[in-house]
């Protein structure tokens, strides 16, 4: 059987963050049940053709907002899934959750669920820089929900957080690095803000009501965090992401090193065979059991390009014999001349058969990227 990792999206919302751009809709309660009902046709669906094909490695169940969900339905999507597919004992199973909905009962059924991961979306620890980007939670919420998801025994956690937002200081940002590592959670994500299109921060912007953090501020910050999560134990495996030793996000790594994944739900895509398949992004459409699927057979240039570009993210950058044994070509017939001359503007570093990014190459990471899209 061939390895598969799962991400479910769950589209709904409280209220939009203002720096979102993900596919989410606020307001939309009375679609929860019509979408589970949808969300595990299609995993059934799915799993009438595959069912003996693979063994899940992985699950993520992300949004929007999945931790909306009254309690049930996530069990009811779990129990689909462990009834159809053959699910690794060693898998992985995440759940993304805002602390303003959570609550000690929820948990524990994520727990009952088979749920062993839960990433929480903190973002900041100052209560008026998150009013100011829209979240709906304190940091009293989060400490509460920090607590009880601790007692009711997850031993894999992860907090999100965001620099350069409008207003933020240095001391804000150092504050919530310390405060947070305080806490021991197993895995930290950090992401710069940025300001995406129809968006209610881009609308802000536009208007002039705020400016953005200059680009050495915001690498200050950056390097900020990378010098105070090692000094506290937390290891860069990648551009905006430290763990714990062992701890490193299995499903995201799956992305990054273009495995196989399925996804589920409103807009979800999949790679599979060398296919990128997303789903119909209409709502209306999807409870109505009408996905329109979009699906691209990749070509051999757009596989070597995400190796490049997804590879590149990960602290310890992309083993040049991995492009052979996955393409069955040698990486310097394709790509010598955009190698070498990263390397010699000091961008990447060849080391031991891997090529990275080097510190300048990180700062500029988007130059070598598009160099290779």
């Amino acid at each position: 059987m061939k390895d598969l990792s799962i991400y479910i999206h769950i589209p709904f919302c409280t209220e939009k963050c203002f720096y979102c751009d993900f596919l989410s809709f606020k307001g939309k309660e009375e679609y929860f049940e019509k979408y589970k009902i949808a969300l595990i046709k299609e995993i059934e669906d799915f799993a009438i053709l595959n069912k003996d094909k693979y063994i899940i490695k992985t699950i993520f169940i992300g949004g929007g907002t999945p931790s909306i969900l009254p309690i049930g339905y996530i069990g009811n999507i779990s129990e689909k899934i462990y009834k159809l597919f053959n699910v690794d004992k060693d898998i992985e199973f995440t759940i993304e959750a805002n602390p303003g909905t959570l609550s000690y009962e929820k948990i524990k059924h994520f727990k009952a669920s088979n749920i062993n991961r839960i990433s929480l979306g903190l973002q900041a620890y100052q209560n008026n820089l998150l009013k100011k980007i829209g979240r709906i939670h304190t940091i009293e919420d989060f400490l509460q929900n920090y607590e009880n998801i601790r007692k009711v025994g997850f031993d894999n956690v992860n907090v999100d957080l965001m620099f350069s937002l409008p207003s933020q200081t240095e001391k804000d940002f150092e504050q919530t690095l310390n405060n947070i590592t305080k806490l021991e959670p197993e895995h930290i994500s950090t992401y710069s803000l940025i300001l995406e299109e129809g968006t209610k921060f881009y609308s802000m912007y536009e208007k002039g009501e705020f400016e953005l953090f200059s680009d050495e501020m915001d690498r200050k910050l950056y390097y900020m965090a990378i010098d105070i999560l090692q000094k506290n134990g937390y290891n860069l495996y990648e551009i905006s992401n430290f763990s714990k030793h062992n701890k490193q996000c299995r499903h995201n790594i799956v992305y990054w090193t273009r495995k196989e994944y399925i996804g589920f739900g409103l807009g979800s895509s999949s790679l599979i065979d060398e296919k990128r398949i997303v789903n119909t992004n209409n709502l209306n459409d999807y409870i109505n059991f009408k996905n329109n699927r979009e699906i691209e057979i990749l070509e051999k240039k757009h596989m070597y390009s995400e190796f490049m570009f997804l590879g590149l993210r990960m602290a310890q950058g992309i083993k040049k014999v991995d492009f052979y044994n996955q393409f069955n070509i040698d990486i310097d017939s394709v790509y010598k001349k955009e190698i070498d001359k990263f390397i010699k503007n000091g961008l990447l570093i060849e080391e031991d058969g891997f090529l990275k990014l080097s510190k300048k190459g990180i700062d500029l990471s988007n130059v070598v990227f598009s160099e290779f899209i």
